[in-house]
Formats: structure tokens, sequence, C-alpha cells
């Protein structure tokens, strides 16, 4: 069989016609239009169900706006009586003011009232009148004057700007300045006093003398060359790390050496005082006490009017029926409108005290508006940086004339210009090679343990001329934070202390205010370095605890409840600022809040945080600036602490509160609404949809002080802008 004949393996591929194709482009093209139809229908359905799904949320929405504006004058009506806790606070603080002074006036002690300018004149001219104050009577002296300082300080920040006149700030401070300066010029004749007997007091090792005087606002460490042995170079105060490294040219003087450590500052130029002129009117109006005064005469004089209007047309009509019980009638009528007078001129009086209290705390949120500018070179600019652990004044003295015994007496010469200053290095020092000769002295000092440096300490000399801390002419710092110890060389002797970033635990990581008890709360402050515990009740704070790297670290702050001002300073004072001035947001990157908002926020929490803990939320940094937002949740006191708690997150934005749907854990923010809730216009209305009887019982019961002091330190700590 040839090739031609063989049989083809497989089957023949079947041949497509021109109608097979035309007949399969039409089913195709048919089967297309047909799904594309019903992609159309579908998608019609869809967006139909969508945008009526989205006209009921609208409608929905509309109408929970209409429900919120239909009640929102009695809310608002109803949080304003509530609110009435401020002034009312205000109103006993003025009254407590007033009654410590009476308290200090039958109490007869001597003791001068510094608020009095005849009182503190009189004592401030007495004492610079005695003489020969030993070192031992100017600290026994010490402790009163700083107490009048600290009384004095606190007249000017506890008292309302409004109560505050400009002649009485101008008084005080005065005061203070001179309290101030007599204060260190007695410490001067003191250590003049020790010195020229200081060859009686020569140590029998080295020949010198070395004195030490502990108190608990003061040390003070005196060292006088008496052998002027030149290899005698390293000065160590016995029991104290405290000491000097002097060069070969003061080992060889007749010099001594003064180290006046001050647990206080009285270097630092005193703040300003913010006054009534000075304040914005914007948001309310503000009323003098001589405003408050016409206001009430006008409103008795109205009421007196109306009454003799009312009694004409009384006796005109019944003048018979007057004549009958004249006396009884007019009595019985007088008294009733004498009491609508008093109550009147108390409601008065309250509704002004309440835009005064309103604007008071607005101002304490009040963002400056420029960058303090600062002219001088290595100027330490106190609104950055703070001084803690007080003023260490480094002295180098002239060694007055010793006293010598002559037949049982001791005979001195007493210099008439006083305790004299050496001056290093000398003005005129051309014969010397100054780098050589006068070399910077090394100091040691050790950190006082009362107070936190969270970074290494800088060191900051005090510029006389210039009025200002300064960080030039010291050299070679180097601080061993176990040891509490700070070395360093300086140029030449002053005034020196250790400055940290006062905005070094801000911004906050997270807050928490959680009821302990009834009006008692606890504040947590979660910073990058610690975790500060605050505790307030009625008009007291105190420190509860503080950890240092999650370790608890104990403080003397502990257990001493103080009234918010003075609990302020005191934390500022061991180095645990969390207390923003004006000027922090320069220096730190903040989450603005309008000022408007937060207060009516700190406000309403303060009145709710008898029985509601409120909570730090990550939400807050992405909404707007006219919006806050935050975590609340029922938390009856002596109530169990439960491991996960079931916050809700609330949104307020000052005019309007709602809870959101969104957790803290969702991904995306969203202000949509939370299922089965509706808008109030205050937090109060809104919380109280959600609360218990029990709750809301508690939160009425809140006394005005403590509210007044929760809403302070939300004041003051600002947390919802500095998380």
């Amino acid at each position: 069989m040839g090739p031609k004949a063989k049989k083809k393996s497989g089957s023949k591929k079947k041949r497509i016609t021109k109608a097979d194709q035309l007949k399969q482009l039409q089913e195709e093209e048919e089967r297309r239009q047909k799904e594309e139809e019903e992609a159309r229908v579908k998608y019609e359905k869809e967006e139909m169900e969508r945008l009526e799904i989205q006209r009921a949320e609208k409608e929905k929405l509309r109408k929970l706006e209409a429900k919120d504006l239909e009640r929102r004058n009695g809310e608002l009506e109803e949080l304003y009586l509530l609110e009435a806790c401020f002034p009312e606070a205000e109103k006993l603080k003025r009254d407590s003011r007033l009654l410590s002074q009476w308290k200090h006036y039958i109490q007869c002690d001597g003791s001068p009232d510094p608020s009095i300018s005849q009182e503190i004149n009189t004592f401030i001219s007495l004492w610079k009148e005695e003489t020969n104050e030993t070192f031992e009577a100017v600290t026994a002296k010490s402790k009163l004057v700083l107490n009048l300082i600290e009384k004095l300080k606190l007249i000017l920040l506890e008292t309302p700007s409004y109560d505050l006149q400009e002649k009485n700030i101008i008084q005080y401070q005065g005061s203070i300045l001179e309290l101030q300066e007599v204060l260190h010029r007695k410490f001067n004749i003191a250590t003049e006093i020790l010195l020229r007997q200081a060859s009686t007091l020569a140590d029998l090792d080295s020949g010198n003398m070395e004195k030490v005087i502990r108190d608990e606002n003061v040390t003070v460490y005196v060292w006088a060359n008496l052998k002027k042995n030149p290899r005698y170079r390293s000065i160590r105060f016995s029991e104290t790390q405290t000491g000097f490294e002097i060069p070969r040219i003061l080992a060889t003087s007749d010099i001594a050496l003064r180290l006046l450590h001050t647990r206080y500052d009285h270097v630092t130029p005193l703040g300003p005082v913010p006054t009534a002129s000075q304040e914005h009117t914007s948001t309310v109006t503000y009323f003098g006490k001589d405003e408050v005064k016409s206001v009430e005469a006008a409103v008795s004089k109205d009421l007196k009017e109306e009454y003799k209007e009312q009694e004409n047309e009384s006796n005109s009509v019944h003048e018979e029926e007057t004549k009958v019980d004249e006396q009884g009638g007019i009595e019985g009528q007088t008294s009733s409108v004498q009491e609508e007078s008093e109550a009147t001129k108390y409601e008065l009086e309250m509704k002004l005290l309440s835009e005064t209290v309103s604007a008071a705390q607005l101002l304490l949120l009040e963002n400056a508006s420029e960058k303090p500018y600062f002219f001088e070179e290595n100027e330490v600019d106190l609104c950055q940086f703070t001084a803690l652990g007080g003023v260490h004044h480094l002295d180098i003295l002239e060694l007055p004339p010793q006293c010598k015994p002559r037949k049982g007496w001791m005979i001195v010469e007493i210099l008439k210009e006083g305790l004299q200053k050496y001056t290093y290095p000398p003005e005129t020092a051309e014969d010397f090679e100054t780098e050589n000769t006068f070399p910077p002295i090394e100091v040691m000092l050790e950190v006082h343990e009362n107070v936190i440096f969270f970074e290494n300490p800088m060191v900051a000399r005090w510029d006389a001329e210039g009025k200002h801390w300064k960080t030039d002419g010291i050299s070679n710092v180097s601080y061993k934070s176990e040891d509490r110890l700070i070395t360093f060389s300086l140029d030449t002797f002053g005034p020196v202390t250790l400055i940290q970033d006062a905005h070094v635990n801000m911004p906050y990581q997270s807050w928490e205010l959680r009821p302990l008890d009834v009006n008692k709360v606890l504040l947590t402050v979660t910073t990058v370095f610690t975790e500060i515990q605050i505790q307030i009740k009625e008009n007291l704070c105190m420190l509860a605890s503080i950890k240092l790297n999650n370790k608890k670290h104990s403080s003397v702050l502990e257990e001493k409840w103080m009234t918010p001002v003075s609990f302020i300073i005191a934390l500022k004072e061991a180095g645990l600022n969390i207390f923003p001035t004006g000027h922090s947001h320069f220096y730190v990157v903040i989450n603005y809040k309008l000022p408007l908002v937060e207060v009516k926020a700190y406000r309403q929490m303060a009145l709710l945080s008898s029985a509601f803990a409120f909570g730090w939320s990550k939400w807050n940094t992405v909404c707007n600036s006219d919006k806050v937002v935050f975590q609340v949740r029922e938390h009856l006191p002596k109530e169990e602490p439960i491991q996960n708690p079931n916050w809700t997150l609330l949104m307020f934005s000052g005019g309007r509160a709602q809870s959101l749907k969104i957790n803290e854990s969702s991904d995306a923010f969203s202000e949509a609404l939370k299922e089965e809730t509706e808008f109030h216009s205050t937090l109060y209305h809104m919380v109280k949809d959600f609360a218990s009887k029990e709750a809301m019982k508690k939160v009425r019961c809140s006394s005005c002080q403590f509210v007044d002091s929760v809403c302070h330190m939300l004041l003051s700590t600002r947390l919802l802008s500095y998380s």
C-alpha cells in the first residue's frame, strides 16, 4: 500500500461556517446585554436602597436635631442652675480670705498681717534695727519671714484678678522684695559675725575653720582660709559631698568661701500678676465691686419706688381698710419687700460672680500670641526652663579681722564697710597670666533630695546686671544621678541654680479621672517619664503617688493636703510640672482645642466627677479643634475595679454632646452617632441618658468646693490639649 492510501490518524477538524460565527456572536451579544441589564437593575435597586437608607438616616438625624433644639433651652437652664456651684465656691473662698484676716487679728501672736502695709512696714523697720544676729537667730527668724513671703505670694495667686487692685499688687510685691532683700542682708551680717571668730573655731587638723549650719529652709557652708597653705586646695565639708577645688592664688589669700543654699528662690524676678484691666472681655462681661454695688443700689431703689407706688394705690383704693390695720399691714409688706430685695441682691451678686468666674477660668486657657524674645546671648528662657532645688549663693569673701583675747576680753576690729566680697578674677590682672593664675573654680554640689530631675540638670548663673539667668562662664558639667552630685567649673562666683526643661513631662501620654468616694476623686496623668496620681477632695489636693520607670518613688509631698494653688506650686518646685502656661504651646506640640470648648468640657466633667470616670481617647487628636473626644463610664465609689471596663466614647463641641459609634480599637475616626442614642446640648444630659439613678443622685449631692477644685485642676493641667 502506497503513502496516499495510508489512513490519517485522529479526527478531522470540523470547519466553522460564517453563519455559525454570526450566530455565536449574536448569542454573546444578547448574553452581554442581558448581564448589563441585570447589573443596571441591580445597581439601581441598590442605589435606591442606599438613597432610602441615607434619606432615612437624614430624617432620623433631622428629628434628633429638632428634638435637641426643642429641649435645648431647658437643658441649658438646668446646667446653669447646676453650675451655680462655681460662684458659690468663689463666694466661700472670698469669705475664707476675710475669715483668715479676722483669725489673724484675734490671734494676737505678734506676727504682722502681711496684707496690711503698716504692719509689714513696722515689722521690717524693727527687724532692720536688730544688730549682731547670729546664724542661729537669723535662721530662726527666717521661718516667720518666709511664711510672710509665702502668704503674700498666695494672696497674689489665689485672689481673683477682679478682686485685686493695681495698688495692692504693687504693695504686696514691694513687701515681698523688701523681705527678701533684708533676709539676705541678715545672712551676710551673720556670716561676718561668724568669720570674725574664725580663728577661735579653727579645725585642729587643718588649722582652717569649717562650719555647716542646717535648717529646713537653708544650709550654710563656710570655710575660712586661716593657714593659707598653697597645697590645701581641695575643700570638702565634713559628712557631705559638697566642696570646692580652688586655685593656688586663693589657697594663699586671706579669704573665706561661703555656700548659702536656700531651698527657696529669692533671685528670679517675680512674674507679672494679671489684673482685670488686662483680661479679655469678649466672652463675658466684667463687673467690678463698685459696679455691683451701684447696680444693687439701683435695684434696691427701684424696689422701694415700686413699693411706694403700690402703697399709694393701696391707700387710694382701700383707704378705710388701711386705717383699720395700718400698722400691721405696712410692717408685713415692708418685711416681704425687704426679703424680696435681699433675694434679688443675692441673685444679682451670684450672676455677676458667675460671669467673672467664667472669665477667670477662660483666662487660664489663654495662649500667648507671641513667643518671648530675648536679646542676651546664653540667657535662660524662663518660659521654657524652670529653676529647681533653690539657689546656691557662692561667694568668695575677704576674711575680716579676727577676734583677739586681751586680759579676759575679746577685742575685734569692726570694719565700717562690713563684709566684703573678694573679686575673682581681679579686675586689674595685667601682671598675671590670667588663664593660668585665675583658672575656673571647680564646684561640687549635692542635689536636693526632694527635687526630681528627669534629665541631667543644666547649671545657670545669675547675671546681676542683666537681671536674668545665663549659661555662659560654666564648663565641665558632670551629673551623677545615683549620688545626686553635680560637678562643674565656674569662671566667677555668684548665685547658681539648676534648671530643667519645664515641659519635660509634656505632652502627656494618657490621663484618667476616677471617683474614689463621695466628693473625692483620683486624677492620674501618665507622661513619658512618670505616672502622677493626685487625690482631690473638697477644696484640697494631695499627691497620692509617683512612679518613675514603673517603680514607686517616695516624695515628701505625699499625704500632705493643700489648697489647689499651693499644691500646684509645690509640685512645680519638686520638678513635677504638669501645668502648662500661656507660652507652653511654643515649646510643646499640642493638640489645640478652642479655649471655650475646653472650659465647658472641664466644668461639666467636674460636675459629673463624683459618679463618673473620664479617660483619654486617641481620637481626640484626630477630631477638629472645635471638638473634644474622651471616654466616660459610670463608676460609683467603692465599686470593685473592672479589668476591662466598658467605656462610652463622647464627642463634645461646647454646644452639643453625642455618643460615637466607634470605639478605641476602631480602624478609622467617624462622627457617626451610636445606635439608639440622641444629641444633647450638655455633657450632663448626655451622660444622664445612660446613668443610673444612684449615680445622678451622687452628682447632685457633690459639694460646690469639690467641683470647683476638680475643675481648677483640669483647667491647670489642660488634659484635652496637652495629651
